[in-house]
C-alpha cells in the first residue's frame, strides 16, 4: 500500500469543508454508486450532492435527462485523464471525496479552465446524442438547419441537435456561476467556450447508397465529431491559454469583479479560448494544500524531451528502470474463412518509473 498516497488522499478528506466552497460537488454523480446505479433507479434530484436552486428545478422537470448529465461529465474526466497522461498533473480524481478533483479546482489556474471547458463540452456532448438515439421524449432529431441538399446528395438520417444539448449544459452547468466574483466569470467563460467547440465542430456525416456500394447517392446528416476532437481542441486551448487580471467595478447590485487580459501587447482572448488568472503549482512533490498528488511511481517516458520524458516528469529527481513481461497475441493467420489464429508470445519491457 501506498501510505504516502493514503495519507494524502486522507488530508483531503479531512480539509473538505474548505475545499468544497464554491466546488462544482454535483460532479461527483459521475463517479462512484451513483453513477453506476443511474439506469437502473430512480434518481431522486434531493439525493445529488451540491445542486443550487435552479438545478433542482431542473432535475426535477427535466428528469429523463439527468442520466446524459452524469455521462457527460464522465466524458469529460476520462477524456482530461487521456489528455493529461502524461503531464504532471494527470487529471487525478478521488472516488469518496464530493470534491472529486480535490483542492486542485480551488484555484484560478489553467487547470481548472481546462476541467470546466470539458465537462461542459461533455454534457453538452451526451446530451446531443442521447436525444439522436431516441433516448428522451422531450427532444430529438434536428430540423432546423439543414438547408437545401448538395450535389449529389441528400439530407436523411438523423441530424444531431447540438443546439438543444448546449442549451441543457448552459441552464445546468453555468447555474451555480452566478456570483459577481471572478470565478464566476471565468468559470462561465470557458464553460461557454467548451460548448462552444461542439458547435464549431459540427459537420456533415454521409452514408453511401447504390449497387455494390456505388455511391450514386448519399445521404448525409449533421452530426458531432469524436469527443477525442473536442478534448485535442481543448487541449490546444489550455496549452495557450490566456493570463487575466482581476478588476473591480461598484454598479448598483454592489461590488463585481470582472476579468481583463493581463498582457495588452497581446491578442485579447476571444469566446474560444481559455483563461485563468492564478498560477498552477508545479505538481512535482505531494501537497495536500494545492491537490497535488506529486509524481513519485509515475512512468516516464525514457526517450522523451517533452513533459512525459523522465527528466521533466521526474521533476529532476531521477528514475528507477525494471523489467517486465507480457503476454501478447503474435504471429496471427488470417485462415479462408473467416477466423483469425494467433500464437501467445511472452516479450519483456523496460518500464521507467520516476523516483
Amino acid at each position: 500500500m501506498d501510505y504516502h498516497l493514503l495519507g494524502l488522499i486522507l488530508s483531503f478528506l479531512f480539509n473538505g469543508t474548505k475545499v468544497l466552497a464554491g466546488y462544482p460537488i454535483w460532479w461527483s454523480l459521475a463517479l462512484g454508486q451513483q453513477y453506476s446505479s443511474l439506469g437502473s433507479q430512480p434518481i431522486l434530484c434531493g439525493s445529488i450532492p451540491g445542486l443550487v436552486p435552479k438545478q433542482l428545478r431542473f432535475c426535477r422537470n427535466y428528469i429523463e435527462i439527468m442520466p446524459s448529465v452524469a455521462e457527460g461529465v464522465k466524458l469529460g474526466i476520462q477524456e482530461c485523464q487521456h489528455q493529461f497522461r502524461g503531464r504532471r498533473w494527470n487529471c487525478t480524481t478521488i472516488d469518496d471525496s464530493l470534491a472529486i478533483f480535490g483542492p486542485v479546482l480551488d484555484k484560478a489556474t489553467r487547470e481548472s479552465a481546462f476541467v470546466h471547458a470539458i465537462a461542459s463540452a461533455g454534457v453538452a456532448f451526451a446530451v446531443t446524442r442521447s436525444c439522436a438515439e431516441g433516448t428522451s421524449t422531450i427532444c430529438g432529431c434536428d430540423s432546423h438547419h439543414k438547408g437545401p441538399p448538395g450535389d449529389g446528395w441528400k439530407w436523411g438520417g438523423c441530424s444531431e441537435d447540438a443546439d438543444f444539448g448546449v442549451l441543457v449544459s448552459r441552464e445546468f452547468a453555468d447555474a451555480r456561476e452566478n456570483r459577481p466574483d471572478a470565478r464566476s466569470a471565468m468559470n462561465r467563460h470557458n464553460n461557454e467556450a467548451g460548448r462552444t467547440t461542439i458547435l464549431d465542430h459540427m459537420h456533415l456525416k454521409c452514408k453511401c447508397h447504390g449497387l455494390s456500394g456505388s455511391c450514386e447517392v448519399k445521404t448525409c446528416w449533421w452530426a458531432q465529431p469524436d469527443f477525442r476532437a473536442i478534448g485535442d481542441y481543448l487541449k490546444d486551448k489550455y496549452d495557450s491559454a490566456s493570463e487575466m487580471v482581476v478588476e473591480k467595478h461598484r454598479e448598483s447590485r454592489g461590488w463585481v469583479e470582472t476579468l481583463r487580459a493581463k498582457y495588452a501587447l497581446f491578442k485579447p482572448p476571444t469566446e474560444r479560448d481559455l483563461v485563468y488568472y492564478e498560477n498552477s503549482p508545479n505538481f512535482c512533490e505531494p501537497n495536500p494544500e494545492t491537490g497535488s498528488f506529486g509524481t513519485r511511481d509515475r512512468t516516464c517516458n525514457v526517450t522523451s524531451h517533452g513533459i512525459d520524458g523522465c527528466d521533466l516528469l521526474c521533476c529532476g529527481r531521477g528514475h528507477n528502470t525494471r523489467t517486465e513481461k507480457r503476454k501478447e497475441k503474435c504471429h496471427c493467420i488470417f485462415h479462408w474463412c473467416c477466423y483469425v489464429s494467433c500464437q501467445e508470445c511472452v516479450r519483456v519491457y523496460d518500464v521507467h518509473t520516476c523516483k
